[in-house]
């Protein structure tokens, strides 16, 4: 199990060190000399300002929008959410300064689109150096499948049989595009404009490459963006966070209601619109960044360390040997299939309830009481609700004309190990699976 957590997190002061399947073209270590050295905010990734406060032993501040605080303030709990920090209350970071708490981008970001929320203001004090190490939610797969396994008696006959019939399916008519993927990660390059179009149509039977496709374009956003904006954020050591959200809403109708990555698949002339109403110098790169890039972190997030990339494909497995030579691909499959279900939310607690006690379990025996968002130390920071060395404390905020946030009103709150909502995406993928 702590094999598993530690598999799943990720620390940028340190040379890569997961194991991975043999055959690669290009290594983790290939790709981190790369992202670091070679692109424009590349040096942003070992030497990010979130970073050095956590390091630093220093007492953190962070920022949380609500709109729940008048329930806050009566129930006097604060619950945490899931999502790409497994269990933690998702916040932003604040650095201070004379003027007030600067927020960071992120965090301008979420109080500028939302301003029906109410700021919160939190200052975490470590007991010690905090160990930068952040989960990374691509890296989650065998634990998902890990939980399933577990708890598989919760759902009903009928419902795991649906549960192996859907996975199957899907893998099987995503099966080409899944072999291709491997054969680009291995150094047979495939034309990009095929790549993304045949990823376009896989991302309806294989979801999870959703997820695949939009974190790509983000890292190529953030570390590519050469714009006033991004070297203005990169001055103060943050990534630019506002280049990913434009890229979500403008990609997928409705996404501001529910962000649902399920249902981002743009096909290659389309993400060549999107990214030239972004950023046009960054087009001439984009398609190429996305085939070796996604084909990379598949082979890695999908196949056990154990296998030969060179010697795997998708097509004609059986659910058995799936489990054998692609465990983090099927649990990333089954654990978003389970939300598609009519009983999700009566699984909802269940499910994400057990996966968080383990990661509170690894936080605490690795000191971490603010984990983040670990694809790349961008600024998505969490607190731990149950880390028993760190003073916790917590007011509203009031923000002044030059976007400095002000403590006011101390709250009287208490984390629980206690997860706030479920959360289930939306009918219209079943419904189009129905009709195919």
């Amino acid at each position: 199990m702590r094999d598993d957590w530690e598999h799943a997190h990720t620390d940028y002061t340190m040379p890569a060190q997961r194991r991975t399947p043999t055959s690669l073209a290009e290594s983790e270590s290939d790709w981190r000399d790369y992202l670091e050295t070679c692109t424009p905010n590349g040096w942003l990734i070992r030497n990010n300002a979130m970073t050095e406060a956590l390091v630093s032993g220093q007492p953190m501040y962070l920022l949380h929008t609500t709109k729940d605080i008048n329930a806050i303030r009566t129930s006097r709990q604060l619950h945490v959410s899931t999502g790409c920090l497994v269990g933690a209350l998702y916040c932003s970071p604040l650095a201070s300064q004379r003027e007030g708490l600067r927020p960071h981008n992120l965090g301008s970001y979420l109080m500028e689109t939302k301003p029906y929320t109410k700021p919160l203001v939190f200052e975490v004090t470590p007991d010690a150096p905090i160990r930068p190490k952040g989960v990374d939610y691509l890296h989650l797969g065998a634990i998902h499948l890990r939980i399933y396994q577990r708890y598989q008696s919760f759902l009903t006959p009928a419902e795991n049989d649906h549960l192996d019939r859907t996975v199957v399916a899907g893998l099987r008519a995503a099966a080409v595009f899944l072999d291709v993927a491997l054969h680009n990660a291995t150094g047979h390059a495939a034309p990009a404009h095929e790549f993304i179009d045949q990823l376009s149509a896989a991302v309806t039977h294989v979801p999870f490459l959703g997820y695949l496709y939009f974190e790509v374009l983000s890292e190529y956003l953030m570390l590519h963006s050469t714009t006033p904006e991004s070297k203005s954020y990169a001055q103060v050591g943050e990534l630019n966070n506002w280049l990913y959200k434009r890229l979500a809403f403008a990609a997928v109708d409705g996404m501001d209601q529910l962000f649902d990555l399920a249902r981002f698949n743009p096909r290659h002339d389309r993400l060549i619109q999107l990214i030239e109403g972004i950023e046009p110098a960054l087009v001439p790169s984009v398609s190429e960044y996305v085939r070796r890039r996604l084909s990379h972190l598949f082979a890695r997030t999908a196949l056990h360390p154990s296998q030969d990339a060179a010697s795997i494909t998708f097509q004609g497995l059986d659910l058995r040997t799936v489990h054998e030579v692609a465990p983090e691909r099927l649990g990333q499959m089954v654990f978003r299939e389970i939300r598609y279900m009519a009983r999700y939310r009566k699984l909802y607690q269940c499910f994400e309830k057990a996966k968080a006690l383990e990661a509170w379990d690894y936080w605490n025996l690795e000191g971490i009481p603010t984990p983040f968002n670990g694809l790349l130390p961008k600024g998505e920071i969490g607190i731990h609700p149950v880390y028993p060395r760190a003073p916790i404390r917590v007011w509203t905020a009031e923000r002044d004309d030059n976007g400095y946030l002000h403590p006011a009103e101390e709250i009287q709150a208490d984390f629980t190990p206690h997860l706030a909502s479920w959360w289930a995406p939306p009918r219209q993928r079943q419904m189009q699976n129905a009709t195919e």
